[in-house]
């Protein structure tokens, strides 16, 4: 493909994909493309497979737990309770990996035993726990909420997710387990919770032993993804005239999107080619480090749905360019925050011990924002690039080279703030 035919098809796929997402806002449609009933044939088993069987197609034990927040929802929540060959020798305390924006649990397995990071935790003897949040397809449900009829079970952003549903998720590992703390991995979307959570709410930071973090997507003004900056603007605009759950939920699996999505990238071939090209137009492009059998996967479980305030809270943070509240408008902000503009979280009170991990190569988390994060946090450990210069932000999740270029520096620090039984 030529430079001239690339940027072409670059143009294409945005406007395709801004008027598929326009469509969906203004009409509510929440449309299948193709009754994969019928094709299951042509799928990787792995995309079909959600956590508990994706585990057990290689051999792995794995448990499903049910949490229940303090404001009714209720999400699946995934453990791995130790790998293969582990002889007893467990780590402690247990370890808790929250997801990114639009993914789920299974993003953690979609690279495989060799590459996915909770794979590769459980080999290393930890007790590893796999959490969710709202409004993902394992976080779709509520005690009296119905998300198909109840505009009210959207009503959430981020911060939310730090309030409630990472707390919610702590207090389950830890009263399961019996332990005082946990040690905490996220990645993105789920770094961002942990430090709501710190700002917002009393005690958590003492149960978080060590906080690391892959691409923290704290801080966004730099974000270089020009996609993800006309889709997360796009919800800044147009959230506040959403009204119904189709319009509010946005890129679930089984939509447009997400079908689509995987029915093009089932095959190797495009997998390898038309599929890499969706990635890198998300993202930036890292020649050979996602295999076609991993993109065969990660259409099968992203996107994985969420509400459009959640979006359009990144949206806004592209714009203000601060890590802030969400902003409801002149009127509202005054009601609920006593001010016109949302308030700041407060960094400062994330004072458990943080690793922060970045790519020089990430269009959505630019370094320039991890390394401002790094500054504003009382008891920073080490900022580290990782060293490969192609390095982007889904290869945290999905890349071939996971286990070589990530895990170790993760595996450092899990070792130093653990122990061996």
């Amino acid at each position: 493909m030529t430079m001239r035919e690339l940027i072409g098809a670059d143009v294409l796929l945005r406007a395709a994909l801004l008027a598929v997402l326009a469509l969906q806002a203004a009409s509510g449609q929440n449309a299948t493309l193709f009754k994969q009933d019928n094709l299951l044939r042509y799928y990787s088993k792995d995309s079909l497979s959600n956590f508990t069987e994706f585990t057990s197609n290689y051999g792995y034990y794995s448990e499903e737990h049910v949490v229940v927040t303090e404001d009714g929802y209720i999400l699946f929540l995934f453990r791995i309770p130790k790998g293969k060959n582990c002889n007893g020798t467990i780590a402690e305390p247990p370890i808790l990996m929250m997801h990114g924006l639009l993914m789920s649990a299974d993003a953690w397995l979609d690279a495989g035993p060799s590459a996915g990071l909770a794979f590769l935790l459980a080999d290393a003897c930890y007790d590893t726990w796999v959490g969710n949040v709202r409004g993902n397809y394992y976080g779709r449900r509520h005690r009296s909420l119905d998300p198909d009829t109840d505009s009210e079970f959207w009503d959430f952003n981020t911060e939310q997710m730090g309030v409630y549903d990472l707390p919610a998720n702590i207090d389950y590992v830890l009263n399961h387990t019996g332990s005082k703390d946990l040690m905490f991995i996220g990645f993105s979307h789920g770094c961002r919770q942990v430090f709501t959570m710190a700002s917002e709410t009393s005690g958590y930071v003492d149960k978080v032993r060590v906080a690391i973090n892959l691409a923290p997507a704290v801080r966004v003004k730099y974000t270089r993804s020009i996609s993800i900056r006309l889709l997360t603007e796009f919800y800044a605009a147009v959230s506040p005239i959403l009204k119904t759950p189709r319009q509010l939920e946005v890129l679930e699996k089984g939509g447009l999107i997400q079908t689509a999505s995987a029915f093009i990238c089932k095959d190797n071939a495009l997998a390898s080619t038309v599929c890499q090209l969706f990635l890198a137009l998300i993202d930036s492009y890292d020649p050979g480090s996602v295999l076609p059998e991993t993109i065969r996967s990660l259409f099968g479980h992203f996107p994985a749905g969420t509400s459009a305030y959640t979006l359009a809270i990144y949206g806004q943070g592209v714009i203000s360019k601060n890590f802030q509240k969400y902003d409801y408008g002149f009127s509202k902000n005054l009601q609920l925050y006593g001010s016109p503009i949302p308030p700041l979280y407060n960094l400062k009170k994330s004072t458990m011990p943080v690793v922060l991990i970045y790519g020089k190569n990430d269009f959505l988390v630019d370094p320039r924002d991890v390394k401002w994060l790094s500054k504003q946090l009382p008891n920073m450990l080490e900022t580290y690039e990782v060293g490969r210069t192609t390095w982007n932000h889904l290869d945290n999740n999905y890349s071939q080279f996971s286990k070589r270029l990530i895990f170790p520096k993760i595996n450092e620090y899990l070792r130093k703030y653990s122990t061996r039984v």
